[in-house]
């Protein structure tokens, strides 16, 4: 394999509801640093039927170019159809890197990808960066139960590729009406080559919490005790009107379901507020809640790892100190509602 015919980073941007997915966004403000660091190229490969307007999303937000597959055949999601054109796009244009969101469909089509092409897989990466001079992409996640960050290489073969989870990296400012070159690619399939079908698409709804779309997370540990003591994380979290987040060790105890997971075999999150109570911050919770705009810690352990990522620490017993918080957010907000209500 003759390295020098490879190329570019390459961002595979994923369609959703009419719109190009967050998670791609941030990959291609990721991308940019990366190609930026090798003098390339950051390209995006759309897929997808009547999407080809998309591409200038991707343009304002650091794409150079964009490699469209524009057919109705790619209206639905289905691994063949979409593993085919990356294929073929793969093939004839030879990126160095290419990243994928870590959604159920990058996921799948990123499998599906390197099952086909001599070359590996980073699955949900946390951290990328790229050695300027050989090109050589360190993409790193961490392991063995999120008790250490690996940052796994691919020396041998070209692409190298990794998926990305959502929330850990920063899209760029949008540079409304920025353009960049679209390439119009297509390849010889029909109906009667793809084995699955659509036969529905069914949509439902639930009242389950999003706490990735959460401003304000209020997320417990087993510092706390037992399911009792975890009663002071719904009270606080009900007073600020906020979500409740976990770490695992109190989900694996039945504390609580597992979609208020946080961390890396859970949600990742962006807040602008994170509360960690009774969260030691192991490094498999912390690579899914670092990046919240204000971490406010609280924790009896002064050596606790979660006070060295947070903003604000309180060392104690969160059994008291949380329930005197919770009694002074509802005094303060209560003063506040007076207030606009025109009652102060």
């Amino acid at each position: 394999m003759n390295f020098d015919d490879y190329r570019g980073v390459w961002v595979f941007i994923e369609e959703k509801d009419g719109a190009v997915a967050p998670v791609s966004l941030e990959l291609l403000g990721a991308g940019r640093l990366l190609a930026d660091k090798r003098k390339a190229v950051l390209a995006g490969v759309l897929i997808g039927s009547n999407v080809k307007a998309l591409a200038r999303t991707a343009f304002e937000y650091g794409a150079d170019k964009v490699y469209v597959y524009d057919d109705p055949i790619y209206r639905f999601y289905r691994t063949e159809t979409y593993m085919r054109a990356m294929l073929a796009c793969v093939e004839k244009h030879k990126p160095e890197i290419l990243l994928y969101g870590a959604t159920s469909t990058g996921k799948d089509l990123a499998s599906a990808v390197a099952t086909d092409l001599p070359t590996g897989l980073t699955a949900d990466t946390t951290q990328l960066d790229v050695e300027e001079d050989t090109g050589l992409l360190l993409a790193s996640r961490p392991a063995f139960g999120g008790n250490i960050m690996a940052t796994i290489l691919c020396k041998k073969y070209r692409p190298q590729m990794a998926t990305v989870r959502p929330k850990v990296m920063k899209a760029l400012p949008r540079k409304a009406k920025a353009a960049g070159e679209l390439i119009e690619e297509s390849i010889p399939i029909t109906e009667d080559d793809i084995r699955t079908k659509v036969l529905e698409i069914v949509r439902t709804t639930t009242q389950r919490v999003r706490i990735d779309e959460a401003d304000i997370i209020v997320a417990g540990g087993k510092g706390l005790g037992g399911p009792a003591g975890f009663q002071v994380v719904h009270q606080l979290a009900e007073t600020l009107g906020a979500a409740v987040g976990a770490s695992r060790d109190v989900v694996e105890a039945g504390w609580i379901e597992h979609h208020h997971q946080v961390g890396q075999t859970g949600v990742t999150v962006t807040p602008k507020i994170y509360f960690a109570i009774g969260i030691s911050g192991a490094i498999q919770h912390l690579v899914g809640m670092q990046n919240s705009s204000l971490i406010i810690a609280i924790n009896k352990d002064p050596a606790a790892p979660i006070f060295q990522s947070s903003h604000y620490g309180i060392v104690g017993d969160a059994l008291t100190i949380v329930p005197m918080l919770t009694e002074a957010f509802k005094t303060a907000l209560g003063r506040k509602e007076e207030v606009d209500a025109g009652k102060v």
